[in-house]
């Protein structure tokens, strides 16, 4: 509805332009207003024509608003200055707007563009841990926007399978006493983990064991311990896997990387690199890079002949690169170099350079997490922290079954950590802070409170979706402001899509959340002149707080 509002009034110039006789410009442009005061859209295309016409933007205003016709849809049309604003009639429009909204609201219609959104990628080599979840969350609710706008997405799990960590796990097992079961953890993921630890310990001990992880590196690639491998792998991701359901965090497909090592395609993308006249050998195989801004060369081979993560990265994205019509990657911006380095590989042998989404790091006040150290805050441990917060708060302000308690405490949990991280730009570097995160009067549980509140008034009100919407009824305050953030959540998702942002989105829900919480405070419902047309409001509401948590992959609960 949003945008019908924008066609009306671009229309409406338009027409008016042609009746002067002043050519219309390709692009008639509409902002809100900062003020309510001043209108739901002005237009600024007087200044886009001063130049053109040698004339004044106001009088090019007075021109305009002599002849321009108001559409139904809007109640006035005024000039402010050089302005043009236009203000919606309420009276017509929210009754236009609650009919439209439906369950699926927010939704738009296909486009024909693939994507493939790679996001998480972790080494598997231990449990997932705060330094990994930030590209988890990024990753999964993108994913969720831009199917929302239309797109057709396919998630990847690329899964390092054939690098140094998990040929050190390998040496483990031959090398150490006990099997992966032996090692202390309740989940499979922290047993590799603690195993991981303690080969870093003993290479620390003994530097030497590092040629014999390079040795089974050499025979990896060429076939030899495939099923230890695979097993390491497997155990690893089985525990990883767990931790990302819980978080809801889902792939579509797990591409291994020693795939392109397997089928070839590594040896191809090497020749085909030779082939283009900028690599160079000094004991390794490298791509100069110097033509295109960077310094520093990307070796493609170690010493000894075998493959890197970088060579095999290039294949990998050859190969998305023929599968889809937009490649997104989400990484950490110590990658900046690896990922421009890769691009130009890629665009060299005729594939798509990724678009990048770059995220800065999130911390604990306490510190930063390492998994080589073995000193780090696992994924798992933050939601155990935030599930026993958040049932704390929940015992603390109702009397509910443990059962019931302990699902709501999920939801909040879950919810904090996933909207804490969603809420700010990827280039802002985060500090947890649990007050935060957990607090009922800002950030998510407030909007699932706000979600959870209209379904208990709805509920209370007996409400059946067929209620009218009363003769009369013009929103005004905070029953008006609800309806203008209704009618935008369509364009938050579009604009979220095109921008690959997720933080947008978040902002909306608290918008939205907070506009409504004011609104049950201030404004009758039940009993009122206009109760149709409010519980269709809340329940419109209720259906796009729920999409909006959705898109961030948190619940909904429909009561806390």
């Amino acid at each position: 509805m949003f945008r019908y509002i924008e066609k009306e009034a671009r229309d409406s110039i338009t027409a008016a332009l042609e009746k002067l006789g002043i050519k219309v410009p390709p692009e008639i442009k509409l902002e809100e207003p900062p003020n309510p005061q001043l209108g739901d859209l002005a237009s600024t295309v007087s200044f886009e024509l001063a130049g053109e016409l040698r004339r004044a933007p106001i009088e090019i205003t007075a021109d305009i608003m002599s002849v321009i016709e108001t559409p139904e849809i809007f109640e006035t049309i005024e000039s402010k200055g050089p302005y043009i604003n236009f203000f919606v009639d309420y009276g017509r429009f929210s009754s236009r707007l609650l009919e439209s909204i439906q369950d699926d609201y927010g939704s738009h219609p296909p486009r024909e563009e693939r994507v493939i959104l790679e996001h998480t990628s972790a080494n598997p080599n231990g449990p997932l841990h705060i330094g990994h979840i930030r590209n988890a969350i990024i990753g999964d609710s993108l994913a969720r926007i831009l199917r929302m706008a239309g797109y057709d997405v396919e998630t990847q799990y690329y899964v390092n399978d054939m690098g140094r960590q998990i040929a050190m796990i390998v040496w483990g097992l031959l090398n150490l006493d006990g099997d992966l079961e032996d090692y202390p953890g309740d989940k499979m993921d922290h047993r590799v983990g603690k195993l991981y630890f303690e080969v870093n310990q003993r290479l620390k001990e003994n530097p030497g064991i590092r040629d014999e992880v390079d040795e089974l590196i050499r025979k990896y690639e060429a076939g030899e311990n495939e099923e230890l491998f695979r097993k390491v792998v497997e155990y690893c991701l089985s525990g990883m896997e767990e931790t990302m359901k819980r978080l809801h965090v889902h792939h579509d497909r797990f591409v291994w990387e020693g795939q392109f090592v397997r089928d070839g395609t590594v040896d191809r993308v090497i020749e085909s690199l030779r082939k283009t006249g900028y690599t160079g050998e000094n004991d390794v195989l490298y791509l100069d890079l110097e033509e295109f801004g960077l310094e520093k060369e990307l070796v493609l081979t170690r010493s000894d002949g075998t493959s890197l993560y970088s060579t095999r990265d290039i294949a990998y994205h050859l190969q998305k690169s023929e599968e889809g019509d937009v490649i997104i990657d989400v990484l950490g911006s110590d990658h900046k170099l690896a990922a421009e380095q890769v691009g130009i590989a890629v665009e060299l042998l005729g594939g798509k350079r990724p678009e990048v989404i770059f995220y800065e790091f999130i911390t604990l006040p306490e510190g930063s997490m390492s998994t080589r150290r073995g000193v780090f805050i696992s994924v798992d441990e933050l939601m155990d922290e935030a599930h026993s917060r958040a049932l704390h708060e929940v015992k603390k302000r109702r009397d509910l079954p443990d059962d019931v308690a302990d699902d709501i405490a999920e939801s909040i949990g879950n919810g904090a950590i996933r909207y804490y991280i969603a809420r700010l730009s990827p280039e802002k570097h985060i500090v947890f802070r649990w007050d935060d995160a957990l607090s009922f009067e800002r950030g998510c549980a407030s909007i699932q409170y706000a979600h959870a509140r209209a379904c208990k008034l709805l509920e209370k009100a007996s409400f059946t979706g067929e209620e009218d919407i009363e003769d009369g009824w013009k929103p005004e305050g905070d029953e008006r402001e609800l309806v203008r953030l209704l009618a935008r959540f369509p364009v938050v998702v579009e604009e979220s899509a095109l921008a690959r942002r997720v933080h947008p989105v978040a902002q909306y829900a608290q918008d939205l959340a907070n506009t409504f919480n004011s609104f049950y405070r201030s404004t009758p419902v039940i009993g009122s002149d206009f109760e149709g047309a409010r519980l269709r409001l809340v329940d419109s509401v209720r259906k796009t707080l729920r999409n909006a948590l959705n898109l961030l992959g948190i619940h909904a609960p429909e009561t806390m």
